[in-house]
C-alpha cells in the first residue's frame, strides 16, 4: 500500500525506497531477535548478507528470491517451526581443526584421563567425555585418538564420548567421520598411521577415522541455551571450547553453570583460551590456562 501512496504523489526517488529499506530492516530485526532468543547467536544489521548467502539454496527451494520474502514466510505464514533446523544450520559458526589448543589435550593424557580412571576403576562405568560444541567433529576425534593413546601405553580402560551441537548438518558430517587431507595435517603422522585409513581410487585425498575409534563416540543435536540437558551428572571430562564467545555474558555464565552441574566431582573442564574468565565460579577452580576441576 505505501508503494502505491507515494506512485500517486510525486517523490524524489529516495524517499520511494526508503519504507521499503526500513521494513527490511525490521523483518531482519525480528528474524534477528528469534534466533538469538533460541539458541543465543547474535545477529547484528552488518550479518545480513551472510545470513542470506547461507540460506540462498533453502530460499530457491522455496521459490523465495529475497531474505525478505523468506523471513515474511517464517512470520506471517506460520513456518518457523517447519524451517527451525535450516535457520539454526545457516546462522552457527562450525570452526574446528584437530588439535585445536593443543596444551589442553595434553592435560587431558597426562592428568584428567588418569584421574577420571582412577575415579572408575570398580565402578563397572566407562570414563565419560563430552565434547559440548562439536562442529564437525574433529575435537571430539582427537579426544577419541587421546584415549585410544592412553589406553595403548598404560592398558586397556572402558570410555565413551558424546558429542553434541546444535548444527544437525555438521553433526552428519562428524558421525560420516570422513575429512580431507590437508585438514588432518595437526594430527601426528604415527597417529595418523594408527587411527586413520587414508581413501583409496575414487576417495583419493580423503581419509576416515578408523572403526575401532568410531565405535566409542555417539553424536547427537544439542541446543547450549536449553534450560536443562538430556544427560548424566557425572561426567569425567567435557571440552566447551571457542562457541561461548558467540553468547551474552548472562547467558554464558548460564550455560557453563549448567555444564558444571554435570560433572563429576573433580570432573575437568576445558574452554577456550579466550573465554578463560567465563569459567570463574560455578562450582570451579583453574588449575592450568582454560582448565577447571569442580571441587564441590
Amino acid at each position: 500500500m505505501a508503494a502505491t501512496m507515494n506512485a500517486e504523489s510525486p517523490a524524489p526517488q529516495a524517499a520511494v525506497l526508503r519504507p521499503q529499506a526500513a521494513a527490511g530492516r525490521d523483518a531482519f530485526g525480528r528474524f534477528a531477535a528469534y534466533v538469538e532468543a533460541e539458541i543465543g547467536v547474535r545477529l547484528p544489521p552488518s550479518k545480513r548478507m551472510m545470513v542470506a548467502g547461507r540460506l540462498r539454496r533453502r530460499m530457491a527451494e522455496l521459490g523465495f528470491a529475497t531474505l525478505d520474502d523468506y523471513i515474511r514466510h517464517l512470520f506471517r505464514d506460520g513456518a518457523l517451526d517447519a524451517e527451525r533446523t535450516e535457520i539454526f544450520d545457516a546462522v552457527t559458526t562450525n570452526k574446528t581443526d584437530f588439535f585445536r589448543e593443543p596444551t589442553h589435550f595434553r592435560h587431558l593424557s597426562d592428568s584428567a584421563l588418569p584421574e577420571a580412571i582412577a575415579r572408575r576403576r570398580g565402578t563397572r562405568q566407562p570414563v565419560k567425555l563430552w565434547s559440548a560444541a562439536a562442529s564437525t567433529g574433529a575435537e571430539a576425534w582427537t579426544m577419541a585418538i587421546c584415549a585410544a593413546e592412553h589406553a595403548r601405553a598404560t592398558g586397556p580402560f572402558d570410555w565413551a564420548i558424546l558429542a553434541t551441537d546444535i548444527n544437525t548438518r555438521v553433526i552428519r558430517d562428524a558421525r560420516r567421520a570422513v575429512y580431507p587431507d590437508p585438514m588432518l595435517a595437526p594430527v601426528p603422522p604415527d597417529l595418523r598411521e594408527r587411527w586413520v585409513m587414508r581413501g583409496r581410487e575414487g576417495q583419493s585425498g580423503q581419509s576416515r577415522i578408523v572403526p575401532e575409534l568410531r565405535r566409542h563416540v555417539r553424536f547427537a543435536q544439542l541446543n547450549l541455551l536449553d534450560a536443562s540437558y538430556p544427560l548424566e551428572r557425572d561426567i569425567d571430562i567435557v571440552f566447551l571450547r571457542n562457541v561461548l564467545i558467540y553468547f551474552s555474558s548472562e547467558e554464558q555464565a548460564r550455560i557453563v553453570g549448567r555444564v558444571a552441574g554435570h560433572l563429576a566431582p573433580g570432573g575437568i573442564l576445558y574452554l577456550g583460551h579466550s573465554e578463560s574468565m567465563i569459567g570463574q565460579g560455578a562450582a570451579l577452580a583453574q588449575i592450568a590456562p582454560a582448565t577447571f576441576r569442580r571441587v564441590d
